[in-house]
């Protein structure tokens, strides 16, 4: 599975270790930066890897910011992405099941590192279950000019 990885300075160290366990289950991580602590805009980060999502380079993406907010703001204004803001296990599963999410973002000062590990988990080993929320899921492509 390839997976986009993004933070902003805030998300930088999850997803250093994020990129790390997920290469050692042997997926293919594509990291979108940030690439130290110093200070960024989320958007520069969040913004090609939900492309990248959009363009089916990559199945999935995580984003990382300080509460996941501003990343999944930003990824919603890329057609074609559909990103969750989990805080649990139990929203990450709903959202790939029900909305068939295909970008997770979570936020590094709201969730332990340990707990975003399950939820990338759930989010990334989920399916989405069609039928009636299929129909949902193209009424929010359709209404919002996808």
């Amino acid at each position: 599975m390839k997976v986009a990885l993004a933070s902003d300075h805030a998300g930088y160290k999850y997803k250093q270790i994020i990129s790390q366990w997920l290469k050692e289950m042997e997926h293919q991580v594509l990291d979108f930066g940030a690439f130290s602590e110093d200070s960024v805009d989320y958007p520069d980060y969040a913004y090609p890897a939900s492309e990248s999502v959009a363009a089916n380079i990559a199945d999935f993406g995580i984003l990382i910011c300080a509460t996941g907010t501003g990343m999944s703001i930003m990824a919603n204004k890329m057609t074609g992405v559909r990103a969750a803001n989990c805080t649990s296990i139990r929203m990450a599963e709903l959202a790939r099941q029900h909305n068939n999410a295909n970008v997770l973002c979570m936020g590094s000062r709201i969730t332990e590192i340990e707990m975003a590990k399950k939820i990338a988990l759930k989010f990334l080993s989920t399916e989405f279950e069609g039928g009636r929320h299929m129909i949902r899921v193209e009424k929010i492509h359709n209404l919002t000019g996808y």
